[in-house]
C-alpha cells in the first residue's frame, strides 16, 4: 500500500529545489534527515516478537527480500514517531539485572524484549536526481547496525562509533516512495561505560554528480613561515560514471570574515571509470589569522571539480592556520607559545539526555568545562561525534581523538582510517591515539608492533600531528608504551613517568588519565547506604591512584609533561565503582552528571583560572553537631586566606602552590566566610550559611534566548531556596514541571548517583498481530449481519477457514473477516486495536458489537478497554468485494498482518525530579517555532517558580 509521506515530500522539494538552475554552482546536496522517523523495539532473538523479521523464504538468498519492517510495504504507522538523534536505552527503567557498568538500565542480554530497535523513514526522491550519486551518511548508531532501503540489505556497521555512508543510488524509486529501516542490536556492549542505544547522532541524505569529491575526501594542512602560511590541500576525485572523465580542480580560501584571500586552479586531469585519483595544490595565504585558544580563528576551503566550464561538485572544508609541536622536555606547544593541556576525560552522555546529545548541548557542556580552566579534552575511548569536534573548533579547546580498539585487522584498520579522514581537518585535534589500556599486550612485543604499524597507518593520512596511546602499564621492555610517539600515561602511580623520560629522551609525554578519585556532590560524609561518598579530595583506589591535588602537582613540577588530563570531566552513567547496586553512575567526575561543580573541580578552576576566586567547602548545615569539629578547606588562587566564622576570624594563611588550605572548626550556625588576598588587597571571598528550610523553587537558565530551529537547548538549573533565597543543601523535594509555549522538555537529573527516577518519560508501545484470521464471502450486506450474532470465538466456523486467495469464493458480493485477539494486561496502561485503510464502507465489530473507530494517521483506531474484554475477543471487519477482486486484497494485506494491530502502551510518567542536596537540571529544546516558551516548576510546601525562554 502506497502512502503519501509529509516528510518525504518535503525532502523532495528541497532536493528540486537546490538541484535546479539556480544552484548550477552548488550541485553537491547534503540535507539532514533527522525528523519524521518511525520507531518500535524489536527482540533480540524471538522473530515473532521481531515482527517475523529474518523468516521469509529467501531472506537472505535474494535481493529485496527483507521482510518484517526490512519490507518497503511494512505497515509502521501505528509505531512512535520521533526525531533523532535518539536513544532508546535512557528512556528506559533502571533494573537490579541490568549491566552496572551500563548504568543498570534494563538492557542487554537479561532484556531482549528492550534491546533491539526499530527505525523507518521514507523518502521521496525527484526523478531528477536519477543518474546522481544518493547516499546515506550515519555519524553513529549503537550498536550493530543493519540497514535496508526499499526491503534490500546494504550495509552492517558492527561498531556503535564509527561514522560509516551507503551508496544508495542503485536501490531507488526516482519520483517514487522509498523506504528506508534500520535494525539496530544493543544487545551487546562495546565499553565499561554507559553507551546507550539507537541512531544517536545525525544521519544525513547526500547528492552528488557522478564525477565529485571523495566522501571525506579533502585534507587541508598549513605550515607557517614567519608573516606567511602555506596552505597544503590534498583532494580525492571520485568517478561513478561510466566512462573516464577529465576535470579540473579550483580552490578558493576564505578567511574568518569570510573574505578570499588565496586561489589556485589545478590543470586538467583524467580519472578512469569506478576509480579515484589524488590531486594536490599549495595556496599562500599572507598574515594568518592563527587557530588559538584564545582566536580560534577557521577559515573554509572551497574546492570546485570543473569539466569545460560547468561546475559539477562543490565541496567546503574548514579548517584553521596554527602549528603544534610536542617538546620532549618543555612539553606543548601551539604556535610557538607553550600550553600546559587542562584536559579531562568525557564519555558522551549527560543527565537526562543519555547520549543522544542535541549539537546545541555539545557546546553547553564545553562551555561548562572551560568555566573550570579546561583547554583540552580526551574523547574517551572512542571517536568523538563530529559536531563535539566543531564546537571544539569554535570554542577553542583541544582534542586527543582516539580510536576504539588497537589492532591491524580489517575492521579495525578500516574503523580507525575512517576516524582520521573524517577528522582530520579539524584544528583542534592535536593528538591521534590508537588505544586504550590494552592489558593483554602491553608489556608484550606484539603490543609494540601493532602500536607501531598502526602508528604508521595513521601517518599516511595525517603525517602532521604525532600519535599516543593510554597505557595502563609500561614497566617492561616492549610494550604499547615503546611503540607510541607521544608516551601516554594512565595514572602516574602505575608507571616510572621519570624513568620512562630519561629512557626516551625524544619523545614527548602526556598523561592520558589521572584522578580516579570518588566524590559525591554535595556530601561530606560516606554513607554506602545511598552509594554516596564524601567530597573531600583523597586517594580512592589505594596506591595505583593520586588524589586531585596530588596529581597535578606531580604534572605541574615537570615541565617535561604536556598536560594531563583527570578522569573525568562529567560523571556518568555505568561503572559504579566503588558500589555496584543500587548505584547507577559513576562518581569520578570533577562535575556530577548534570554539570554542577564538584569540590575538585573548584581546586582545578584555582589552579588552571586566573580570576581571583575563593572556594571553601563544607556546607554550613550541620543541626545536632554543635560544637564538634568540621573539616573545613578552601581552595583559591590568592596568595592568601582568612577565614571567618560569624564575623570572627579563624586565622589568615599563605596559600602554598598547588595546594589547599585547612581548619578544624567547632560547628556553630551561622556564617562561615572565607577571603582571598593577594598583595595584601582583598580580591575575593565567600561564605557558606546555615539555611533556613526551603521556601521556594528557583529556576535559572544558561541562556534566555534559543533559535527556533528545533534544536536549540537551554540548560535549567532548579534549586530549592529558603526565605532568604539561598539554596538549601540538604534539601531533596520532589519538582513537578510543565512547559508551554514553543519548547519541549527533553531530559532531567539531579546528579544523585543512587536516583532511580526516570530521566527521560517516554511511552513505551509494544505490538502484536490479530490472529486466527477466517473469512466468508456473502451475497448480500443482510447476510453479513447476521452472522454477527454469533459473538464467540469457538462457534463461527462456517464455511471457510483463511486460505489462499485462489481457495477463496470468487461471487461474494461481501466479505467478511474475522480475528481473534487476547486480553491486554491491565496493567498496560492503554490498549487500541488499530485498522488498515484497504477498503471504503468498513464496518468493524468487537466482540459482535459495532464500532466506529477514529482516526489516526489515515488509520482506523478503536481504543479498548480490558476490563470490559473477555481472555479471547473477536474483532470482524465487513466490506464490499472490491473491484481489484478478493486475491488482490488479501494479498495486499498480507494474510491480515497489515489489517489489524493490537497496539499496547505503558504511558509516560509525569516529568517530575527530586533535587539532590539543592540542586536539579531540566533541559528545554526549542519546538522549531519563534515565540515565548514558560517552564513552571511546583513541588510541595514550595512556591512556585516560572521561567521564560525565548525562541527566535
Amino acid at each position: 500500500m502506497t502512502r503519501p509521506s509529509f516528510f518525504g515530500l518535503i525532502l523532495a522539494l528541497v532536493l528540486a529545489m537546490v538541484a535546479g538552475p539556480a544552484a548550477a554552482d552548488g550541485p553537491r546536496q547534503r540535507v539532514r534527515i533527522d525528523d519524521g522517523w518511525r520507531f518500535a523495539l524489536g527482540h533480540a532473538h524471538d522473530p515473532a516478537q521481531d515482527y517475523g523479521h529474518s523468516t521469509r523464504a529467501f531472506f537472505f538468498a535474494k535481493a529485496g527480500f527483507g521482510d518484517g519492517p526490512a519490507a518497503a510495504d511494512f505497515e509502521d504507522r501505528t509505531w512512535r514517531r520521533l526525531d533523532l538523534p535518539h536513544d532508546w536505552a535512557v528512556e528506559l527503567p533502571f533494573d537490579a539485572r541490568g549491566s552496572s557498568t551500563h548504568g543498570s538500565k534494563a538492557i542487554g542480554r537479561a532484556f531482549p524484549e528492550n534491546s533491539v530497535g526499530w527505525y523507518r523513514r521514507e523518502l521521496a526522491i525527484p526523478a531528477s536526481a536519477q543518474g546522481k550519486r544518493i547516499a546515506l551518511e550515519f555519524d553513529g548508531v549503537f550498536r550493530d547496525s543493519v540497514v535496508w532501503v526499499n526491503g534490500h540489505y546494504l550495509n552492517r556497521e558492527a561498531s556503535g562509533y564509527s561514522s560509516f555512508r551507503v551508496d544508495i543510488s542503485d536501490y531507488l524509486n526516482y519520483g517514487g516512495r522509498n523506504v528506508v529501516a534500520v535494525r539496530v542490536d544493543a544487545t551487546t556492549q562495546e565499553g565499561w561505560w554507559y553507551e546507550g542505544a539507537g541512531i544517536y547522532r545525525h544521519v544525513w541524505l547526500t547528492q552528488a554528480e557522478p564525477l565529485h569529491v571523495d566522501h571525506w575526501g579533502t585534507f587541508v594542512r598549513a605550515t607557517v613561515n614567519g608573516n606567511r602560511a602555506e596552505v597544503a590541500v590534498d583532494t580525492t576525485v571520485r568517478n561513478d560514471g561510466k566512462a573516464g572523465e577529465s576535470f579540473t580542480l579550483e580552490h578558493e580560501l576564505r578567511d574568518p570574515a569570510g573574505r578570499v584571500v588565496a586561489r589556485a586552479t589545478v590543470p586538467a586531469r583524467r580519472v578512469g571509470v569506478d576509480a579515484s585519483t589524488d590531486v594536490a595544490a599549495t595556496l599562500r595565504v599572507p598574515a594568518p589569522q592563527l587557530w588559538s585558544l584564545e582566536t580560534p580563528q577557521l577559515y573554509k576551503l572551497t574546492t570546485r571539480v570543473k569539466q569545460g566550464d560547468r561546475v559539477v561538485d562543490s565541496h567546503d572544508t574548514p579548517f584553521g592556520i596554527r602549528t603544534l609541536r610536542f617538546d620532549p622536555d618543555k612539553g606543548f606547544f601551539l604556535n610557538g607559545r607553550h600550553v600546559k593541556l587542562h584536559g579531562v576525560n568525557n564519555h558522551q552522555d549527560h543527565a537526562g539526555i543519555g547520549v543522544a546529545l542535541p549539537d546545541a548541548m555539545h557546546e553547553a557542556r564545553l562551555k561548562m568545562l572551560k568555566g573550570m580552566g579546561v583547554n583540552a579534552i580526551r574523547s574517551a575511548h572512542h571517536p568523538a561525534t563530529p559536531e563535539l569536534l566543531d564546537a571544539c573548533d569554535r570554542l577553542g579547546i583541544l582534542v586527543i581523538d582516539e580510536h576504539r580498539m588497537m589492532g591491524t585487522a580489517p575492521q579495525l584498520r578500516y574503523e580507525m582510517a575512517r576516524m582520521v579522514r573524517r577528522d582530520r581537518n579539524h584544528p583542534s585535534i592535536v593528538l591521534w591515539s590508537v588505544g586504550n589500556e590494552e592489558w593483554a599486550i602491553e608489556n608484550t612485543e606484539i603490543g609494540t608492533r601493532l602500536a607501531r604499524e598502526m602508528q604508521a597507518i595513521v601517518k599516511r593520512m595525517d603525517p602532521t600531528r604525532p600519535v599516543t596511546l593510554a597505557a595502563s602499564s609500561s614497566g617492561g621492555p616492549e610494550g604499547t608504551a615503546v611503540g607510541s610517539d607521544v608516551l601516554g600515561f594512565n595514572y602516574k602511580a602505575q608507571h616510572d613517568i621519570d624513568a620512562m623520560h630519561k629512557r626516551f629522551p625524544e619523545r614527548g609525554i602526556v598523561v592520558t588519565e589521572e584522578g580516579l578519585t570518588y566524590a559525591t556532590r554535595g556530601i561530606y560524609a560516606d554513607d554506602p547506604s545511598r552509594v554516596h561518598i564524601a567530597a573531600y579530595d583523597k586517594r580512592s583506589g589505594g596506591a595505583s591512584t593520586a588524589s586531585i591535588e596530588e596529581a597535578w602537582r606531580y604534572n605541574a613540577e615537570r615541565p617535561f609533561i604536556a598536560g594531563v588530563f583527570f578522569w573525568t570531566g562529567f560523571d556518568y552513567r555505568g561503572e559504579t565503582t566503588p558500589f555496584g547496586w543500587p548505584a547507577v553512575s559513576s562518581q569520578f567526575g570533577m562535575m556530577d552528571t548534570t554539570g554542577a561543580m564538584k569540590d575538585s573541580g573548584y581546586y582545578l578552576k584555582a589552579a588552571w583560572t586566573a580570576e581571583p576566586m575563593v572556594h571553601v567547602l563544607p556546607h554550613w548545615n550541620w543541626p545536632g553537631r554543635e560544637g564538634q569539629p568540621i573539616d573545613v578547606r578552601v581552595y583559591a588562587n590568592t596568595d592568601e586566606v582568612e577565614l571567618l566564622l560569624n564575623g570572627n576570624s579563624l586565622g589568615r594563611k599563605a596559600l602554598t602552590r598547588y595546594g589547599h588550605l585547612q581548619w578544624s572548626v567547632p560547628y556553630a550556625p551561622g556564617s562561615l566566610v572565607a577571603r582571598g588576598y593577594k598583595a595584601g588587597q582583598l580580591v575575593a571571598s565567600e561564605t557558606v550559611a546555615t539555611t533556613g528550610d526551603g521556601s521556594a523553587v528557583r529556576l535559572t537558565v544558561d541562556r534566555a534566548r534559543v533559535r527556533a530551529d528545533g534544536g536549540d537547548v537551554a540548560v535549567v538549573r532548579v534549586s530549592v531556596v529558603d526565605r532568604e533565597g539561598r539554596v538549601v543543601p540538604t534539601a531533596s523535594q520532589r519538582i513537578r514541571f510543565e512547559v508551554s509555549g514553543p519548547a519541549r522538555l527533553i531530559g532531567m537529573g539531579n546528579g544523585d548517583p543512587g536516583s532511580h527516577e526516570a530521566d527521560k518519560p517516554a511511552e513505551f508501545h509494544r505490538y502484536a498481530a490479530a490472529g486466527d484470521w477466517r473469512h466468508k464471502a456473502v451475497a448480500r450486506q443482510e447476510d453479513a449481519a447476521a452472522l454477527m450474532a454469533d459473538a464467540g470465538t469457538t462457534g463461527w466456523r462456517d464455511p471457510f477457514a483463511w486460505l489462499p486467495p485462489e481457495k477463496q469464493p470468487a461471487d461474494g458480493a461481501w466479505n467478511v473477516v474475522r480475528a481473534t485477539f487476547a486480553r491486554p494486561a491491565a496493567t498496560v496502561g492503554r490498549a487500541a486495536l488499530f485498522v488498515g485503510d484497504f477498503a471504503p464502507g468498513l464496518q468493524v465489530y468487537v466482540n459482535g458489537k459495532a464500532v466506529t473507530p477514529r482516526s489516526e494517521d489515515g488509520m482506523g483506531v478503536i481504543d479498548l478497554d480490558p476490563a470490559q474484554l473477555k481472555d479471547t475477543n473477536t474483532l470482524t471487519l465487513v466490506f464490499a468485494t472490491p473491484a481489484e477482486g478478493t486475491r488482490k486484497l488479501f494479498d495486499d494485506a498480507q494474510g491480515g498482518r497489515r489489517w489489524v494491530t493490537l497496539r499496547t502502551t505503558q504511558p509516560a510518567v509525569p516529568w517530575q525530579r527530586s533535587v539532590f542536596n539543592g540542586q536539579a537540571q531540566v533541559i528545554l529544546q526549542s519546538t522549531g517555532s519563534a515565540g515565548k516558551a514558560t517552564l513552571r516548576a511546583t513541588g510541595d510546601g514550595l512556591q512556585a517558580a516560572t521561567l521564560t525562554v525565548d525562541t527566535f
